[in-house]
């Protein structure tokens, strides 16, 4: 192995040896038990999958998804949401997809990603595929969750700065390392798969504000490469080792002169960072969540309502100032923008899906509204992000009034927690419109056990014979 010249992180902290550090993380994990506190939020976090991927199926981005699996990916590895059985990289695409196609999955606030939407689509496909026991698959499921939300921690945010969506750069990397549990790859082996997998990382960024559905498609992608670098390794493919520091790796490519080695490695195996990921209650990207909370707070506290409000200024921190867009065609384009989250919030009793759907943007009157909301980069705000997701939402009255209100956790943050019993009726609001909500019921139940992996053919079952 030839030498690495050392590299330094922003904290002083050597990046070589990085890769070694996960790789034995990674090691250790396939006979380590998982902390109680730990397996129970891999559980907390499936039912969230699940909540999100069974009503994400009926999305057209999914649909047209499913489409070219069906062509492409035959077999009968795993289970496809909405389609039934076919390949393990197939039923990671479509599932992955899914989960991220309506905007509720879950997410890790310092990474700014979404670690379920490429995490579960990968390992429970590949479980499925290899006859994983539930013990393994959560061990699995746990390495993956955590190594994406700190390798996406580690770049924050100077990937994003490069123009990089953060869930497929990091999610990839690190879900492959979930797969390998499963399939107890020997250290080389896990050295190669990181390498190949890294060669799969990207997605840009573009997508925002141009109604481009690919965004959705970005989990999807990741999880299906994830399992195919798996595959590849343990075929004999090789993939440059030390994959994270090496020259032209992962840090040199994607966050050089701005990646955190201690985020990555900072206590590995002692202290889980997957832990305070997140959870949404609103179907919109989660700059918009500090906003929307604003402003339901405001509605409770003033009875305030959208005839009322002549104008709005939104302060928050700069990653979260770009979701600035007016122009809302599509349903993508209002889970981005804090206009429309504003303006929708203030014209509706409650923020879910239909408060974003077609006919909310058609509506005159809340439309009007969204071109006369400001949304300002905040010095203040970008000094506690992404510790905070602060938001500051300032509404002008026609009477001359001015209101105010201050969010500095959104609700769903580890600090501003979603209940057990509010994670099971989220399951059932959104898949009972799909399957029922007798189904949803049943089902939710099972998910929370996660006795077995049939438990996901049932879900597709539901899916395609709602009752």
């Amino acid at each position: 192995m030839s030498a690495v010249t050392p590299q330094v992180s922003p904290t002083g902290a050597a990046l070589d040896g990085a890769t070694d550090a996960v790789v034995a993380f990674v090691l250790d994990s396939y006979t380590a038990p998982l902390p109680p506190e730990v397996e129970h939020h891999v559980r907390r976090l499936l039912v969230d999958y699940m909540a999100a991927v069974v009503p994400g199926s009926t999305t057209d981005v999914a649909r047209a998804v499913a489409s070219h699996v069906a062509v492409t990916y035959g077999g009968d590895q795993a289970t496809a949401i909405g389609l039934g059985r076919v390949s393990a990289p197939g039923a990671a695409f479509l599932n992955g997809t899914s989960c991220h196609s309506l905007e509720v999955d879950d997410g890790y606030t310092p990474g700014s990603v979404h670690p379920s939407s490429v995490c579960f689509p990968a390992v429970l496909a590949a479980a499925e595929a290899l006859g994983s026991d539930t013990a393994t698959t959560m061990r699995g499921l746990a390495v993956a969750l955590e190594l994406t939300s700190r390798l996406a921690a580690a770049g924050h945010p100077t990937t994003w700065r490069n123009h990089f969506h953060n869930t497929p750069l990091a999610g990839v990397v690190a879900a492959a390392c979930g797969v390998a549990v499963l399939r107890g790859l020997s250290g080389d082996q896990l050295h190669d798969a990181l390498g190949i997998a890294a060669s799969h990382a990207g997605g840009l960024f573009a997508f925002l504000g141009k109604s481009a559905e690919v965004k959705r498609v970005h989990p999807g992608k990741a999880a299906r490469d994830a399992i195919v670098s798996v595959e590849l390794a343990a075929a004999g493919v090789t993939g440059p080792r030390s994959i994270i520091e090496a020259p032209h790796g992962y840090v040199e490519a994607f966050a050089a002169d701005g990646f955190k080695v201690d985020v990555l490695l900072g206590g590995l195996g002692k202290k889980w960072v997957v832990l305070d990921s997140y959870v949404k209650p609103y179907p919109s990207c989660r700059h918009l969540h500090g906003p929307i909370d604003a402003v339901l707070a405001l509605r409770a506290e003033h009875g305030v309502a959208l005839a009322d409000v002549a104008e709005v200024t939104v302060r928050t921190y700069t990653v979260a100032s770009h979701h600035a867009a007016t122009d809302v065609d599509s349903l993508l384009d209002a889970q981005m923008s804090i206009p429309f989250a504003v303006a929708t919030t203030l014209a509706h009793e409650e923020v879910g899906l239909t408060e974003f759907g077609q006919e909310a943007r058609r509506d005159r009157a809340l439309l009007d509204l969204v071109g006369r909301v400001r949304v300002l980069a905040d010095e203040q705000s970008d000094s506690e992000y992404p510790r905070l997701r602060p938001a500051t939402v300032e509404l002008t009255l026609h009477d001359g009034r001015t209101l105010s209100n201050r969010v500095e956790l959104p609700y769903g943050e580890p600090g501003n927690p979603v209940s057990d019993e509010e994670m099971t009726a989220k399951f059932i609001r959104l898949a009972g419109p799909v399957i029922g909500e007798a189904a949803a019921t049943e089902l939710v139940a099972e998910l929370w056990a996660f006795e077995s992996l049939g438990v996901i053919a049932r879900t597709d079952a539901a899916r395609r014979n709602p009752r």
